[in-house]
């Protein structure tokens, strides 16, 4: 007779094991059931003391060979191996998937043949009332088969077309799949009961072993039953014993509790997923004259928060604004600061302030967040009529501009003291921003780790970013989605120590072929002389076909200007993709779209800037306000 060998938990497959006697025990029933449930007393052996977690309290049934049975003592250190090893498995996973995994491979073949686990659907977080009806959901199945090899020896091996099973089972008040979820501890599936929860869980199709070679042990959290798992023996392996009912015991709790965490922890991580996502721009808005490009990459997958940010904000005038930043730290409380620090450099921008004063002004409000509230900020406005840029920085690394011949440029810029210093002035200077230009605006992340300091780490970027400006050749920009990929890709396995936000900005311009400017005294001639100088600018454009459009909305436009200026109004026509036209006066009072009632003889001119223009707005500035409308060049 050949002896069949045993896995190294002790287990061996077609040996018989000697039965423990052992007394019944009742369980008090748990939280998470239709309450109309009774109390189901379950059949178990006593379980011995809990120990620590350096020892195990509960052990899996050890083989008897077929000479006799096994000292107990060995059992006993071979039970005890085993749910140590299975523990630590199942206590790696961090997600369900590899929680459930770590049961299901600790467990097959050294405890069971097959192996099914149901979690709840959906499974509630923390205090969270369970969803009704009370739905199982089948997460996961193994199973193993026998195959012979070279005469009597069998051997395991993964079974590729497992037994089929009910995928979805809805657990009923009162019925016994219900009472022995109550129960809450394992019990074997030979009893009638047993036999009958099992067969509204698996399904009718999936065929049940005799004798007690099917365990059901109930997955209860820190608050509830939020599962089940079920271990299968094949009728030809030896039956489950009470010890294996402790072992089942101690891998559901283990299962259940990790579970828990699990939960709690993808919960914390969509959290933080969607407040970082809140917290940045869905997409970069496209301002006349320039292109953009972002990237955000957390500190790590366990740390996605963190205090950089990168904004684009439209400024009248068809300028922008380029904003980066970096809060100190990457937790909740630094992505909650950054908010409130971007939502004010929003505000401020709206204002149309310069960028020293917007940082000034986000001094202040880190002040008023708290002591220690400290940031770097960059901030750019770009202006795409003059080819220039002011650029204000408070204690961030110096932006880097790429120019078209290739020639990549760490701009000089004051450095400044850090947002939530308080009382330090901040200066802005004004730089050349030629077209094809690319200005990369990034935060220390990018540059600084461990491995390097942060003036190495920037002429690194710069030298990146050289090299691939020659791979595009001269008078060729890099496409700026790809610049940013290769800028990253610069980043080592030891350089990902703060979380990095990263802006780059191309500058188109706009020609000055294609810009007409004229200021127009607040007098009652002025709407004409406003159509005079539109229409011979649309000629010379080639635009002929929006005379009438342009001259009646320019008209509507200039004659509410001039009804509340008292200096020179300002006309500017811009011809890109679009048609844009700005009217600007000293007065602060936005105007707003009224419906006019019939015997009314204004309040009719927004109402046709609405139906006629693509689109149309009012910004106030700090001298004033600029009305502007724009439409297609397509028609």
């Amino acid at each position: 007779m050949t002896e069949h060998p045993t896995s190294h938990e002790g287990r061996q497959p077609l040996a018989d094991r000697p039965q423990e006697q052992t007394r019944p025990r009742q369980e008090a029933a748990p939280a998470g059931l239709p309450s109309d449930i009774p109390a189901q007393p379950a059949q178990l052996p006593e379980p011995p003391p809990v120990p620590g977690p350096s020892a195990p309290a509960v052990a899996v049934s050890v083989s008897v060979s077929a000479k006799g049975a096994e000292p107990a003592g060995r059992r006993e250190g071979d039970r005890l191996r085993f749910v140590g090893a299975a523990t630590r498995r199942i206590a790696r996973g961090l997600d369900l998937d590899e929680i459930v995994l770590g049961l299901c491979r600790a467990t097959v073949p050294a405890f069971s043949d097959e192996i099914l686990v149901y979690l709840r659907d959906p499974l509630p977080v923390g205090d969270e009332r369970p969803v009704a009806p009370f739905v199982l959901r089948l997460r996961r199945t193994d199973r193993l088969r026998l195959t012979d090899l070279e005469g009597d020896e069998l051997v395991l091996v993964p079974d590729p077309d497992p037994t089929p099973a009910a995928e979805l089972c809805e657990v009923r008040s009162g019925s016994s799949l219900a009472e022995v979820l109550r129960g809450v501890r394992p019990v074997f599936g030979d009893s009638a009961a047993a036999r009958a929860a099992l067969g509204e869980l698996l399904g009718s199709d999936h065929p049940l072993p005799r004798g007690p070679r099917a365990i059901l042990a109930p997955l209860r959290g820190r608050r509830r039953v939020i599962g089940a798992a079920v271990f299968l023996r094949r009728a030809e392996q030896p039956a489950f014993d009470p010890d294996d009912l402790l072992v089942g015991a101690q891998l559901a709790t283990h299962t259940a509790l990790g579970i828990d965490k699990a939960v709690l922890y993808g919960r914390e991580a969509y959290i933080a997923d969607e407040l970082q996502r809140t917290m940045l721009p869905d997409s970069l808005p496209q301002p006349t004259g320039v292109k953009l490009a972002s990237r955000y990459l957390p500190a790590a997958e366990t740390a996605r928060v963190g205090g950089d940010w990168y904004d684009a904000i439209p400024l009248p005038g068809s300028r922008v604004a380029l904003v980066v930043g970096d809060v100190m730290g990457h937790s909740m409380t630094s992505a909650a600061i950054m908010g409130q620090l971007r939502t004010t450099a929003q505000t401020l921008a709206g204002l149309d302030l310069p960028p020293q004063e917007v940082l000034h002004h986000l001094d202040e409000q880190a002040q008023r967040l708290g002591e220690n509230r400290m940031a770097t900020c960059m901030y750019a406005v770009y202006d795409p009529v003059s080819h220039r840029i002011t650029v204000a920085n408070a204690g961030h690394p110096p932006p880097i501009l790429l120019h078209l011949d290739g020639r990549a440029e760490v701009l000089r810029v004051p450095a400044g003291a850090p947002i939530g210093v308080g009382g330090v002035d901040f200066e802005a200077v004004e730089l050349d921003a030629p077209a094809g230009a690319t200005l990369l605006l990034y935060t220390d992340g990018l540059v600084e780790s461990r491995l390097r300091d942060v003036w190495t780490g920037i002429e690194q970027l710069r030298e990146r970013l050289a090299a691939a400006a020659q791979l595009t050749g001269p008078d060729h920009a890099p496409p700026l989605e790809a610049l940013c990929d290769d800028v990253l890709d610069m980043l080592g396995p030891g350089d990902r120590d703060d979380d990095i936000a990263l802006l780059a900005a191309r500058f188109d311009g706009i020609a000055p072929s294609d810009v007409a400017y004229w200021f127009l005294d607040p007098e009652d001639a002025a709407p004409g002389r406003a159509r005079r100088l539109a229409r011979r600018a649309l000629a010379r454009w080639d635009l002929e076909e929006l005379t009438d459009s342009v001259e009646l909305l320019i008209s509507e436009v200039v004659t509410n200007a001039v009804r509340y200026a008292e200096r020179p109004v300002t006309l500017r026509l811009l011809r890109t993709d679009v048609l844009r036209c700005e009217v600007g006066d000293d007065s602060p009072q936005l105007p707003r779209q009224r419906r006019a009632r019939e015997t009314d003889e204004g309040g009719r001119g927004l109402f046709l800037v609405n139906r006629l223009a693509r689109r149309w707005g009012a910004t106030r500035l700090s001298g004033g306000k600029v009305v502007w409308f724009e439409l297609s060049t397509r028609v």
